[in-house]
């Protein structure tokens, strides 16, 4: 009977956890949160908001700050990747750890390279985590935007107002939140209901501005596959980007923008065109030049597709198992995220792959200090990396290009 007993309770504990759909709502659910994961009324850190952290991103990063590769942790603590251990995180958008790791390596004698660890990504404030301004760069690069104002919310809206309807429109008010519209699972609204914006990202001025007063009028279309802080070592993680990507990040960074900028800058938000995208299809390593359109996706170089804002599109091809492998049509974009990590990455200037040596893979092998392999233990190689911290920042991929890679610029202009 006591067995029976036990057992009713733990099953009403599990209903009351995870509700009869047997499907946990995430803390945000799309929308805003409950409010005393953030605030606290009568012993708050911050008198701004009584806020839980001394300044927002500190709140943010009191959940989203832990150790593990497990859904919404995006940065890994200090204490859990000392020197020549890598952040543990694997989303696309990139661990924020990687702002910690700093590298000093001679790529050749007589020259000592030391390359600072802010170079890495986008410098949240975080002063509880010890997160500070960029020390380089006191405004965004090509904009006007406050280093120092840098926080979580000055992207992400930390009430979640925008919402989209169940006409595929977006607003601010209209209908309530009922689940997030992140995931290639999530549901449908039907009249009278809406989703969360992808990633609770700023899309319309109704928002207000954030933490340095950005207001943002443009909606970033995208889904992602609904377990996707992972590793890629067998399968890649394909985020599905629609409309609006490049023009959202040209927000605070307009003159890097070649759509808002008198400077001569790399193209964005067009069409790949004929040749690039049969370069992008065909691409396998260096040298190689024998794939196909099915299976040429590489989710190290991604690509906008067209500007379609069409959910069950997108969602489709949002996948982690590898069964939608097809690479981009001649109207698909180019896109910021085609190079660049969205929060910080484990190479400079956030890139997504090495682009300060000549070579990123040698004698079939991702470089690194400690390697085996006289050659890809060679600093000029591995930029002061171990093996561990160089297979992490292309998130576990397995090293399947040329066995001497040239840049990964080459997917798109096969130029080696």
């Amino acid at each position: 009977m006591k067995i029976v007993k036990l057992s009713l309770v733990v099953f009403a504990a599990l209903v009351i956890a995870f509700g009869l759909s047997g499907v946990a709502n995430a803390f945000h659910a799309g929308g805003v949160a409950e409010c005393m994961g953030c605030h606290n009324i009568h012993d708050a850190k911050s008198s701004s908001s009584l806020l839980a952290g001394t300044d927002v991103s500190s709140t943010c990063i009191n959940c989203h700050g832990k150790t593990g590769a497990f859904s919404y942790h995006i940065l890994t603590p200090e204490l859990d990747m000392p020197t020549g251990i890598p952040p543990g995180n694997r989303t696309p958008g990139g661990d924020f750890g990687w702002l910690k790791k700093t590298y000093t390596y001679s790529p050749r004698t007589g020259t000592t390279i030391t390359e600072a660890g802010d170079t890495h990504g986008h410098n949240i404030v975080a002063i509880d985590f010890g997160y500070t301004a960029d020390g380089t760069n006191l405004t965004a690069p090509g904009g006007t935007f406050d280093a120092t104002q840098l926080h979580c919310n000055s992207c992400h809206d930390n009430h979640g107002k925008l919402r989209r309807l169940s006409d595929g429109t977006f607003a601010t008010t209209g209908a309530p939140i009922i689940a997030s519209g992140s995931y290639n699972t999530s549901v449908v609204p039907l009249a009278g209901q809406a989703v969360g914006a992808y990633r609770l990202l700023r899309g319309n001025v109704a928002q207000g501005a954030g933490q340095g007063g950005q207001t943002f009028s443009v909606v970033f279309n995208a889904v992602v596959p609904s377990t996707y802080n992972r590793t890629e070592a067998a399968t890649p993680t394909r985020v599905a980007y629609g409309a609006g990507i490049s023009d959202w990040c040209a927000t605070c960074h307009p003159n890097m923008h070649s759509g808002s900028s008198s400077k001569m800058t790399h193209p964005v938000n067009q069409g790949l065109g004929t040749t690039i995208a049969a370069n992008y299809n065909a691409y396998v390593g260096s040298g190689n030049m024998s794939g196909t359109s099915a299976t040429s996706f590489d989710s190290i170089i991604p690509f906008q597709m067209d500007n379609t804002t069409d959910f069950a599109t997108l969602a489709a091809n949002a996948v982690n198992d590898g069964s939608v492998s097809t690479g981009p049509a001649t109207s698909d974009k180019v896109m910021c995220l085609s190079c660049h990590r969205a929060h910080a990455s484990g190479w400079q200037h956030m890139t997504r792959w090495n682009n300060e040596a000549e070579l990123i893979a040698v004698e079939g092998l991702w470089p690194g200090t400690d390697s085996a392999n006289t050659e890809a233990a060679k600093a000029k190689w591995n930029l002061g990396r171990t093996t561990a911290e160089t297979t992490k920042a292309y998130n576990d991929t397995t090293m399947h290009y040329a066995s001497y890679q040239r840049s990964l610029c080459n997917k798109c202009h096969a130029k080696d």
